[in-house]
């Protein structure tokens, strides 16, 4: 079970990173712009929230079926001096969570303004920060290599 959800989470990744970069791209480009905001804008910036969350619910059960989950229990408070370990029990699940946090504030919020800047702008600057948050904990040895 472990192998197939992890090779999910893997794949699932590259989902979530292009639709994000997608969106952020697209409010940018509109924020700058000083183009309106459309239906299909809307449609981006929805289709980033389901697949982000998608992607939580896979990396919280990898949290748990992964056998690194044991070095909790092995390692008690020794995670934190570990490096990788650290990175996988601690820092990429949690900067994660608040990015994919990020992403549904920002979509919760866009929702609630009337004009088309103040709505792109919200994506834009929600959505920008959590994929500055899913590339800095990505751990690029292992899944790239």
């Amino acid at each position: 079970m472990y192998d197939i959800v992890k090779m999910l989470h893997s794949y699932w990744a590259y989902l979530v990173l292009l639709v994000l970069i997608i969106a952020t791209a697209n409010a940018l480009i509109k924020t700058f712009g000083d183009k309106e905001y459309e239906a299909k804008d809307f449609r981006k910036s929805l289709f980033t929230l389901i697949v982000s969350h998608i992607q939580l619910l896979i990396g919280l059960v990898l949290y748990f079926v992964s056998p690194r989950f044991e070095l909790w229990s092995e390692l008690g408070g020794g995670v934190m001096g570990n490096s990788l370990a650290r990175l996988y029990l601690v820092e990429h699940p949690f900067v994660n969570i608040v990015a994919v946090a990020l992403i549904t504030i920002g979509y919760s919020k866009h929702k609630k303004k009337l004009t088309s800047k103040a709505k792109l702008k919200t994506i834009a600057v929600f959505y920008t920060i959590a994929l500055v948050l899913f590339l800095s904990r990505i751990p690029w040895s292992s899944w790239i290599g």
